[in-house]
């Protein structure tokens, strides 16, 4: 998917839409975003050595996951995260490097779905998660504020 279709199915846009590209392959979802630099998360995380910060990675891996709940996201739903769990960073991701992710959803529960995923550069793995998160109706959530 390009970012153009990954648009149709991820609310994220401008600075937080953290994805190139991504697809689905065997049960997986596999995504790529490379870090240009100029990234607002990097203007202060760290001056002089800029580093991709942990969150950051946790949301590509995320954003790739939702590939593989195309069918399910239609107008009025969003994916919001339920949880972390496990997550374990190897070593830093820097500017210039080409973050990819291979990602599955290992089970679900009414609206919420229960995922792992890696992330690498190189071949060489950065990143390693547990994660949940609810299909969510943006409807529901928007009453609550009342």
């Amino acid at each position: 998917m390009t970012k153009s279709e990954l648009m149709e199915i991820l609310p994220h846009r401008n600075s937080m839409l953290l994805l190139d590209e991504a697809y689905e392959e065997d049960g997986f979802a596999h995504g790529c975003y490379t870090i240009k630099g100029n990234e607002f998360f990097l203007d202060g995380h760290f001056p002089g050595f800029p580093i991709v910060p942990g969150v950051i990675l946790c949301e590509i891996l995320a954003q790739s996951t939702a590939v593989l709940l195309k069918d399910k996201m239609q107008e009025g739903k969003v994916c919001l995260y339920a949880g972390l769990d496990k997550v374990r960073f190897k070593s830093p991701v820097l500017p210039g490097d080409k973050f990819e992710t291979k990602c599955k959803i290992v089970k679900s529960k009414g609206i919420f779905y229960f995922a792992e995923g890696e992330g690498f550069v190189n071949g060489e793995l950065k990143i390693r998660a547990e994660y949940s998160f609810a299909l969510a109706d943006k409807s529901a959530l928007c009453s609550q504020k009342s």
